[in-house]
């Protein structure tokens, strides 16, 4: 019985038949081992070596076709090249398979190794390639290592609080905040030393004393958490002058030297950031409120003071219209079609101009005994993060929290004085010059390089 399959398969000889007739598989089998029986002595006998295992089964595929059949013959072999092809010779010598006449063509010897040595081939290519760009660092990559563990090990711990810091907080006149200690690893690594972290959402005590001192940029991650950690540190009693905020979905930690730069240089005074207007959005919005309430009573206290305050924003430039139209002009009957347009400058409307008469007598709070007086109302505001406005005759007009002052100077008038405990920014600076706003009194000033006339800066410490 011949044998099935053989140990190593070296080559495959495949050869075309085309029979005169109708045959069978076992046929063509047949034939080829009866006409090539001592064709080529006992060591190449087909029977031997396919018993011998050097010769494996022979597969015969044939398709009968106008009363002719054709097909292909599949031959193993594990012999050496020169006896394979002295085989494959051999087939083209059957002419008769059956009682038809036969023609068996040859078309190739194929070495099975081929496809071994291509898939050798590449597994070697891929172990070099990982060895090479893996294993095996670059100079480059070792200057790097070395470079992050120096700075890694850089980190310093700051205050009772033992927080995580960069060797260059005390020293610096600039503090940045960041959420947490990978984040500080992170922008030593991009030689941004003057960076601290939070450690968490509740505020430490030395982040508060330390705001006093310098000019403070909260850096946070581009999520959610990021707002919650701002609102925590300007309750928690830290002045925060700019915000800068990280890609939408990015962490600090994850951002490149690149990245960091621009995040940094493109920060905002903490008024333009997004979480001061969400909680301008939270305190003039009942139905916001009622779907994100929060833990601190003060956003109660406030809800019954926005509510009255739209009604009695609209009713003076109501009047102002009425007595500004001549008494001939007809009625307007579709007034919220008419929009009045917002200037910096007053409009010289008939009530305009008398309510600035007594800003003429304004000089008065500037003067030395006044400013006795407002420097006591700062000293008696201090830590409570509050503002006072006062009228042309140091009268209090109205007070409110430090966050809501912008707010509330665009919808006053005849504010001679302000007083608030906080740091005076270039922008408040303006809208106070614009609304004829006389003396600024705060604890420090920020980066105002700009002072327009006619108004007075006064701070903590100040002659």
């Amino acid at each position: 019985m011949a044998k099935t399959y053989i140990d190593t398969v070296k080559y495959l000889v495949y050869t075309n038949v085309d029979i005169g007739g109708l045959v069978e598989k076992p046929d063509v089998v047949g034939a080829i081992f009866g006409q090539t029986e001592g064709l080529l002595g006992d060591e190449l006998d087909l029977r031997d070596l396919q018993k011998n295992g050097r010769i494996g089964r022979i597969e015969v595929d044939l398709a009968g076709r106008e009363g002719r059949t054709v097909g292909t013959i599949k031959i193993p072999s594990s012999l050496d090249m020169v006896e394979t092809c002295i085989i494959a010779a051999a087939l083209e010598t059957v002419d008769r398979i059956g009682p038809c006449e036969a023609r068996l063509k040859v078309m190739k010897v194929e070495d099975t190794r081929n496809l071994k040595r291509k898939a050798l081939v590449d597994r070697a290519k891929s172990l070099l390639k990982n060895l090479l760009v893996d294993e095996i660092p670059e100079s480059k990559e070792i200057s790097d290592m070395v470079r992050d563990e120096v700075k890694m090990a850089e980190i310093v711990e700051y205050g009772p609080d033992r927080l995580s810091a960069g060797p260059g907080v005390a020293r610096n006149d600039e503090l940045i905040l960041v959420e947490g200690r990978a984040d500080v690893v992170n922008m030593l690594k991009n030689d941004i030393t003057n960076v601290i972290a939070i450690g968490g959402a509740k505020v430490p005590r030395s982040i508060p004393e330390l705001s006093k001192k310098k000019e403070v940029t909260a850096f946070l991650d581009g999520d959610r958490g990021g707002d919650i950690i701002l609102n925590e540190l300007v309750q928690g009693g830290v002045d925060v002058e700019f915000v800068a905020r990280a890609p939408q979905g990015k962490e600090v930690e994850e951002l490149t030297r690149k990245e960091l730069i621009k995040c940094i240089r493109s920060k905002v005074p903490y008024e333009d950031s997004s979480a001061q207007k969400a909680q301008r959005r939270y305190e003039e919005r009942p139905d916001f409120r009622k779907k994100f309430p929060v833990r601190k009573p003060e956003f109660q206290a406030r809800e019954e003071q926005t509510v009255p305050e739209e009604p009695e924003r609209d009713r003076p430039y109501e009047q102002e219209r009425i007595e500004f139209e001549r008494p001939d002009s007809p009625p307007v009957v579709d007034r919220p079609v008419i929009l009045e347009p917002v200037a910096p400058a007053p409009i010289p409307m008939p009530v305009p101009r008398q309510a600035q008469r007594p800003q003429e007598a304004a000089p008065r709070a500037a003067g030395h005994h006044d400013m006795q007086f407002l420097m006591k109302e700062l000293d008696g505001l201090n830590n409570t993060l509050s503002a006072k406005f006062y009228g042309a005759g140091s009268e209090k007009m109205a007070e409110m929290k430090v966050r809501d002052v912008i707010k509330s100077l665009e919808d006053s008038r005849d504010v001679q004085a302000i007083v608030f405990d906080g740091i005076i920014t270039q922008r408040l600076v303006d809208l106070a010059a614009n609304k004829g706003v006389k003396v600024l009194v705060g604890v420090k000033i920020g980066n105002v390089n700009k002072r327009p006339p006619g108004i007075e800066i006064a701070t903590k410490g100040s002659s």
